[in-house]
């Protein structure tokens, strides 16, 4: 028929676009803070990320005299958050850098540590191998002070995650304790412990030296093996990820050993030479245990058949800990050439503040 024809012969018209009721909604990226010039000493100009004083609210930490409102404590906790979501289990960083150990929550110490920090490099990266609560009277201080400086310098700050980095832990040595009695409930407590999900694992300076909270696994051989581990969740209470925060060395031990923990594993000189040769490391850095001089390299007189011990050493940012203990704390200053030197600190006097919470019973 003439209308088959003529529908036959029609050139064929381009096809009509389609439209969802819904458009797909336009990504947007998380803001983040200006980085501060590689060789300037000075940080970069004030800015306002997502409505944050950083700037005013550092400063008011580290007066010691007041903690911040919980509103800003939960705003913080979000925008570090963001941050730390983009970094890997294993964080790379390069020298100069200063890795310290465990704080434990004694802020004023912290502040020493800083200061001490400053007289070996005017700019410098940090490395912070967990750890930063409980014990101490002012874990809450001590990790608001610690985010803070993650969201004004997030390129120079490294945060790891340590097994006090936990919901399980915390609720028992005092940062629970803490929270409760500076703001009244548990949602400050809960807002933090969602940021220590998100802690890198480790950090690996320049490629050649490992830095990790407690120590090794059995299960991981290789580096990338960490890359793999699923970090968004609490520390479980086997496998890899607990190793990585549990593990101690022993100079008893040649390979592996049950740890008197119950978590974790204990590592000799065997199993440590294997790690550092597999992933062409020149050092472990650890921190996970007391010692009283503020450091201490393990398995000196286990030699390889080349005449080398394996180089692990332990370090303790914590002086006097607990109040009690009477030790020295120390920080491994690591310059560009990757040679590095221990500078010890003692603890400030007074040791902590008091702001109207009473001291815990396991402190008496």
């Amino acid at each position: 028929s003439k209308a088959t024809v003529s529908v036959l012969n029609c050139t064929p018209q381009p096809r009509r676009p389609t439209y969802s009721a819904h458009p797909p909604r336009r990504r947007t990226r998380t803001r983040h803070p200006p980085a501060p010039a590689r060789n300037s000493p000075f940080p970069p100009p004030s800015f306002d990320p997502m409505g944050l004083d950083l700037d005013k609210w550092i400063a008011l930490i580290k007066t010691g005299e007041k903690f911040l409102p919980e509103h800003d404590l939960k705003t913080l906790c979000r925008y570090v958050c963001d941050i730390l979501v983009e970094e890997n289990n294993v964080q790379v960083v390069q020298p100069p850098v200063i890795i310290c150990g465990d704080i434990h929550g004694q802020f004023l110490d912290l502040l020493e540590l800083f200061r001490t920090a400053e007289r070996v490099f005017e700019e410098a990266r940090y490395v912070f191998m967990g750890d930063f609560v409980d014990r101490g009277m002012n874990s809450l201080e001590t990790l608001t002070y610690l985010l803070l400086l993650k969201a004004r310098y997030p390129d120079r700050m490294t945060l790891l995650r340590g097994n006090h980095e936990s919901r399980q832990v915390t609720a028992i040595y005092g940062f629970w304790d803490e929270c409760q009695k500076k703001y009244g409930g548990s949602d400050a407590w809960r807002c933090c412990t969602d940021v220590f999900d998100y802690l890198p694992i480790a950090a690996l300076v320049d490629n050649k030296i490992f830095c990790v909270h407690g120590g090794l696994s059995p299960q991981i051989r290789a580096i990338d093996q960490i890359r793999l581990i699923r970090r968004l969740q609490e520390v479980p209470n086997d496998g890899m990820f607990c190793d990585l925060v549990w593990s101690d060395p022993d100079e008893s031990v040649n390979m592996w050993s049950v740890s008197p923990r119950g978590a974790g594993w204990l590592f000799g000189a065997a199993a440590t030479e294997v790690f550092m040769h597999i992933n062409n490391l020149d050092l472990i850095t650890r921190a996970h245990q007391l010692v009283q001089e503020g450091h201490k390299y393990h398995f000196k007189d286990k030699k390889n058949a080349n005449g080398e011990s394996p180089k692990l050493v332990t370090v303790w940012s914590a002086p006097n800990y607990c109040y009690r203990c009477g030790n020295l704390a120390s920080i491994l200053a690591v310059d560009e050439n990757l040679h590095g030197k221990f500078h010890t600190f003692k603890e400030v006097s007074p040791q902590y503040i008091h702001q109207g919470v009473s001291c815990p019973s396991y402190f008496l």
